[in-house]
């Protein structure tokens, strides 16, 4: 976990992620990077620089067979509140609208309902488990599909709701996450979404394999570096509070 830790502290630093008196609610999709977000925001809150408390929040999506009741106990063992709240998604995405490409509708869903329902529980923001993977696919995915430099922001500020969105683990390889999250025996809970696996960003992250062959080294890190030590482009900007816009996130970290 130090390496974890260590990754969640810088990115806290560099983009004032959290504040004294925060109500964070993590964003808890019963996946490996979720569920490590929240075991290591466990953890920190006992030697961050300010205090804050947590609480995490399940959106079910009534797949058959997705059972979180070992989410609710490894919740209780972190002394964490827990929160799981059913949705109509899958209906409205897959049996009603029959979306050919469903994720981005579905990620649009969720990521309202997940909105919502931290702000009304008094939250203060929301931590989603984005990792350093996640940041340069989402870069590719913009450069390639929409012809732009563009990519979500570690720290996002939704006026709608008047929460913000913090991603705490963007510096954090997934490689890492995979490994730590077997050594700690996370209960995860297998995405049973037929869509899984075959979307766009599963594309980005198949050309992230066979960029980092090509250049011998790896592709993830080289991205994630440039962007966060390019100011001048403005895709993560230096200043204390990067409020750029949300963009091409298929898959969020709710």
């Amino acid at each position: 976990m130090r390496k974890t830790l260590g990754c969640i502290r810088r990115a806290d630093e560099r983009f004032d992620m959290i504040q004294a008196g925060d109500h964070i609610a993590v964003g808890v999709s019963g996946g490996k990077d979720s569920l490590l977000l929240l075991n290591a925001l466990a953890l920190y809150r006992k030697f961050c620089r300010v205090p804050f408390t947590l609480e995490a929040i399940t959106l079910g999506m009534n797949w058959p067979g997705m059972d979180f009741s070992g989410v609710k106990a490894f919740c209780e063992k972190l002394e964490v509140p827990y929160t799981f709240v059913m949705t109509d998604i899958k209906e409205v995405v897959f049996d009603l609208r029959k979306e050919e490409n469903p994720c981005a509708l579905c990620a649009k869903l969720r990521r309202g309902a997940l909105n919502n329902l931290a702000k009304a529980r008094g939250c203060s923001k929301i931590a989603l488990g984005h990792h350093r993977e996640d940041v340069a696919e989402t870069f590719l995915m913009s450069l390639l599909y929409e012809g732009r430099l563009n990519l979500f922001s570690p720290v996002t500020y939704l006026n709608k709701v008047d929460i913000k969105v913090i991603r705490p683990m963007i510096f954090v390889p997934e490689k890492h996450i995979i490994g730590t999250a077997k050594r700690l025996g996370l209960p995860v809970v297998k995405n049973l979404c037929p869509a899984d696996g075959h979307t766009n960003r599963q594309r980005m992250k198949n050309l992230l394999s066979t960029l980092s062959d090509v250049i011998r080294d790896d592709a993830a890190e080289r991205i994630v570096s440039a962007i966060a030590n390019t100011e001048q482009y403005n895709l993560w900007p230096g200043n204390k509070q990067a409020n750029c816009p949300a963009s091409l996130d298929e898959s969020p970290k709710d």
